[in-house]
């Protein structure tokens, strides 16, 4: 290559450089810049001494957007003197890989250098994608480094996740945050120091709550914001609040509808309507409206919640959630966000029992478990001659026919003579259905085969 050549490759590299996004820009170049992760980046702990020892295993990233994933991954590359090779899983695919690896192979053989191929996003790698990496890592032709926002533990093959040290990044914090913005209000090299930019208090506070720790949010909006700000006489920036907030426009939940983030919030939301508490199931089914969740997978949770949890505590739960299922699906959105409101808050406030479900789930583990015994021949019905004459239905006492349409004859199999699988709470309704089943039933005793209606065995 030419001196011209080269002279040009530097000044459009240099040109490059200048153009990228201030996130960019700002990307720390040594451990001691970097911000937050402390848990990590501790010289005591374990990924610097491994560095420090020359055995840099292969790493798994997790954490939220913004929180130095790549950033982490390009130190280490630079402390360990390994090339650094990356790939977007959204764009890269098994050519790609393999023609990292066959590099990387003629790379150590030939220059004695090591490899790091880091794939961003490794979550969006199918299982035979992931499958090319694995004997690579296995025989250390390459060091691995994978960045996810999502749970590993789901999304990274299990032999591939086995060979990996996870280390989990967490959102930064506030004071983390705005000492970012202000190196990056006062870097004159990198940041935005030529315009003589400053925040002004509430304007600070505004980028870092709306950024949600997530500093890449936090540098982009606050670049858009010090071009757009007309300086004054003195030719500085004083941003204020409200070209922030007109950078930053809205926060975009954190939320991935395949993903961790879609379980988390909605056990979440479960969890605070089992609690009672309509505030909190509230907040979680409007983060989900937010972020675009599927409103009929809000409302067929709604009607097991109904069912499962409430119960005939509230006998009219079932009808309430159903009744926002089919609301949901009749006006769509935005209007079905509030019969799926009406139904949280109702459900949430309810009296709350399972006793139902958890009849359901002894008397099923007792048709697993106990013997498989034919109907009694009283409870089958004589629907032919022959079945009349082998006696069907022989001894059935018809409820109606008796005071109170109720006689206390048996309807289980003898071997479970007098099991006793619904346990009414003592909450709303149950406490009536508790008073009648005590009323037909409350005479059974052991002596009888079976048990007391207070007494389960379950």
């Amino acid at each position: 290559m030419s001196s011209s050549e080269s002279l040009f490759e530097h000044g459009r590299k240099a040109q490059a450089e200048r153009d990228a996004p201030l996130a960019d820009r700002m990307r720390p170049s040594t451990f001691d810049e970097f911000v937050g992760q402390d848990q990590i980046v501790d010289p005591d702990r374990v990924l610097l001494k491994s560095i420090a020892a020359g055995r840099l295993p292969s790493i798994i990233l997790w954490g939220p957007p913004g929180t130095g994933k790549t950033t982490l991954a390009r130190l280490v590359a630079t402390s360990t003197q390994s090339d650094f090779q990356p790939v977007s899983a959204v764009t890269s695919g098994v050519a790609d890989l393999r023609r990292i690896v066959a590099e990387a192979r003629d790379r150590k053989g030939m220059h004695q250098q090591s490899t790091i191929l880091f794939v961003d996003e490794i979550h969006r790698f199918n299982k035979a994608q992931q499958d090319v990496i694995l004997p690579h890592v296995e025989d250390g032709t390459i060091t691995f480094i994978g960045a996810t926002t999502e749970n590993p533990s789901f999304e990274v093959i299990a032999p591939l996740l086995s060979r990996c040290r996870v280390f989990s990044l967490q959102s930064l914090e506030p004071d983390q945050m705005k000492d970012i913005v202000n190196r990056a209000l006062s870097d004159s090299l990198r940041g935005l120091g030529p315009l003589n930019a400053s925040l002004v208090e509430d304007a600070l506070d505004h980028l870092v709550n709306i950024a949600n720790g997530d500093a890449r949010i936090a540098l982009n909006a606050l670049e858009t914001a010090a071009y757009a700000f007309t300086p004054d006489a003195d030719g500085k920036r004083l941003i204020d609040l409200e070209t922030i907030a007109d950078a930053l426009q809205r926060r975009t939940p954190m939320y991935d509808k395949s993903g961790e983030s879609h379980y988390d919030t909605i056990s979440a939301f479960i969890k605070s309507v089992r609690g009672s508490s309509p505030d909190g199931a509230l907040y979680w089914l409007a983060k989900m409206i937010e972020s675009g969740e599927d409103p009929l997978f809000i409302a067929r949770r709604l009607v097991i919640l109904a069912s499962e949890d409430i119960g005939l505590a509230e006998p009219q739960a079932l009808s309430v959630a159903m009744s926002a299922q089919q609301a949901v699906h009749f006006l769509g959105m935005p209007e079905g966000c509030i019969p799926l409101a009406e139904a949280t808050v109702y459900l949430a406030t309810a009296p709350k029992s399972n006793s139902a479900y958890e009849a359901l789930n002894q008397a099923m583990r007792d048709v697993r478990e106990q013997a498989n015994e034919p109907v009694p021949i009283h409870l089958r019905n004589a629907v032919t001659g022959m079945m009349k004459d082998m006696g069907y239905g022989k001894n059935y006492k018809y409820s109606h026919d008796y005071e109170g349409n109720f006689e206390g004859q048996e309807y289980l199999p003898p071997s479970l003579k007098g099991r006793r699988y619904y346990q009414p709470s003592e909450e709303g309704a149950e406490q009536e259905i508790g008073k009648r089943l005590r009323q037909w039933w409350g005479s059974k005793t052991d002596d009888e085969g079976g048990q007391a209606l207070e007494d389960s065995n379950a």
